[in-house]
């Protein structure tokens, strides 16, 4: 496979775990990205430190959803065919960015999606049920809206082809920015494949921060997110379009 591909990591407060994850990541990869998005923890210290990665920055923190659009555009000012994203909480195995790459090439799809719940692995840890519940709630929202057939709606290990990445308009910046992502994938009619990837949730005490600790806050916050991207979808997308959900 004679492809190149880009991995990125959002990076927010990392310190206790950045530089072990990345010495993982460019084991796999020899292009990497790490947007910090206004750490002020010590995490842009020790990525100053580092000549095997590449690194944007946000000067104030601007959320999940902006630092993944931040690592969409340098992908394809960059001129990669994939992008690989993966979290830098040691959530993911590196080791598994190549069969992300190889099954976007393979099946020629328009987006890998891992999926922590199409089958079981021995490292699968138990997350919270309240976060289960919720992510079991959404996937099944979506695919119910959307016709598409996700089994986690919520995973950040992905791989996309950035050819697919020219024809999305993300603007949701925060933790809902993966809920927009899907209702414009489906616009786009894009070609979405699953790879199971293990369960593991290392920092149960894990904050979204403010209101959105609240599950109930929090599943009303995605649904108001989904409702916003079906509303703002043009006019040919009439099979989705108005499909409130919540």
């Amino acid at each position: 496979m004679d492809k190149k591909f880009l991995t990125a990591l959002p990076v927010y407060n990392e310190a206790g775990t950045v530089n072990e994850v990345l010495d993982e990541v460019t084991w796999y990869s020899h292009d990497v990205l790490v947007v910090d998005d206004g750490s002020n923890d010590g995490t842009a210290e020790l990525l100053s430190k580092r000549n095997d990665i590449i690194v944007e920055t946000h000067p104030k923190n601007r959320g999940y959803g902006a630092a993944l659009m931040t690592a969409f555009q340098y992908a394809i000012d960059h001129g990669y065919d994939y992008l690989v994203t993966i979290d830098c909480d040691g959530q993911h195995e590196p080791q598994r960015i190549r069969q992300f790459v190889r099954a976007c090439y393979k099946s020629n799809a328009d987006m890998v999606s891992g999926s922590r719940y199409l089958q079981s692995f021995d490292a699968d840890t138990a997350p919270p049920e309240e976060r289960r519940r919720i992510n079991h709630e959404v996937t099944k929202t979506l695919n119910k809206a959307l016709d598409l057939k996700l089994t986690d709606a919520f995973c950040g290990f992905k791989a996309y082809s950035t050819e697919a990445l020219k024809k999305l308009e993300i603007t949701d910046t925060g933790y809902g920015m993966p809920l927009e992502l899907w209702v414009q994938a489906a616009c786009q009619k894009l070609t979405i494949v699953e790879v199971a990837v293990p369960l593991i949730y290392l920092d149960e005490n894990r904050t979204f921060g403010g209101q959105l600790d609240d599950g109930d806050t929090r599943l009303k916050h995605y649904y108001n997110v989904i409702n916003r991207a079906l509303a703002k979808l043009p006019n040919d997308c009439e099979k989705i379009k108005g499909e409130r959900v919540g």
